[in-house]
């Protein structure tokens, strides 16, 4: 029976990686009242108590947290930003490598992707890694979610019936070029400098699509559209939550990529479209899923040596 704690259970995340763990009947759950929820002294001795913890805290409390760690054997998945790209924590994207996936599997600390940043690297990562998109391109993102990527305040906006009109339409937000899941697109990726990205907030609960245009003339052996897919799907091949979808030249059947359409789920689509000249590479997921707690439970089962998907919808 493994012993996990969760701090910051009362988050978005922490409340569904409870929901995802509590059925289980491999996983024994340490939790504190409520009263106690902020206690230092309580906290520390949870988490010292457990074999794993998952932080579900803002970037400081989470940085604290580990600090309150003196249990060797106690393993700790962080779903904040605030080790993502510290050399000493594992990125907890197992797909993108082999060596991503050894690693998670025996790390102590394993830092869980941020969501938008989960769609971009499952495209970028394997086209720059091959050398088939050259480090130095210059990058441009564009990523569409529900607003529950925003936690529980943006939630209650959302839901608020008095809430502004102008949530009913979608928003452009990050207006300052700067978003806190860059710095790990461009480590993770390799990218020589770091991307330009869109971020677009609508009015459905969860779900996401991050997508990457490219010039055909910049890649290297890739003629067009068709040849990158093919390399995607070779890429992706032996992996369980992630499908690579059928080549269309339209994209999809109907001509359009749904940004809910994962919604509740923990598997990713990787879309690969266009021609001889432009390239769509795109990504839809849940935001809630691959793209945060189902990522980290992911991790989890992985660490703990067990099918990846134990516990996931896909």
């Amino acid at each position: 029976m493994t012993c996990v704690y969760i701090d910051g259970s009362a988050g978005t995340t922490g409340l569904r990686i409870y929901e995802r763990l509590s059925p289980r009947n491999d996983i024994s759950l340490i939790t504190l009242p409520e009263d106690k929820r902020r206690d230092v002294d309580a906290r520390r001795e949870k988490i010292n108590s457990s074999d794993i913890t998952f932080l579900c805290l803002p970037d400081d409390a989470a940085a604290e947290a580990v600090s309150l760690c003196e249990n060797s054997s106690t393993r700790i998945i962080d779903a904040s930003s605030a080790h993502r790209t510290n050399p000493g924590w594992s990125y907890g994207f197992p797909e993108l490598s082999e060596s991503h996936r050894e690693a998670v599997m025996k790390s102590r600390r394993v830092s869980v992707p941020g969501c938008h940043a989960s769609g971009f690297c499952a495209v970028v990562y394997p086209v720059v890694k091959a050398e088939i998109l050259p480090a130095d391109y210059p990058v441009v993102s564009h990523s569409i979610t529900g607003y529950s990527g925003g936690g529980k305040n943006m939630i209650s906006a959302y839901m608020d019936k008095t809430r502004n009109e102008n949530l009913s339409s979608p928003g452009q937000y990050a207006l300052g070029a700067c978003h806190k899941h860059q710095p790990e697109m461009k480590a993770v990726c390799g990218l020589a400098a770091t991307p330009v990205f869109n971020p677009i907030v609508a009015d459905f609960y969860s779900g996401m699509v991050v997508s990457v245009p490219v010039y055909a003339s910049y890649l290297n052996g890739i003629k067009n559209a068709k040849e990158l897919h093919s390399f995607f799907c070779d890429y992706y091949k032996n992996e369980k939550l992630i499908k690579i979808l059928p080549y269309c030249e339209k994209g999809t059947e109907n001509g359009f990529l749904y940004a809910g359409e994962l919604s509740g789920r923990d598997d990713m689509r990787i879309l690969i479209s266009g021609n001889g000249e432009r390239i769509l590479m795109a990504a839809q997921f849940c935001n809630l899923g691959k793209g945060a707690s189902g990522a980290a439970v992911q991790c989890m089962n992985l660490m703990l040596g067990i099918d990846e998907t134990t516990g996931l919808v896909i």
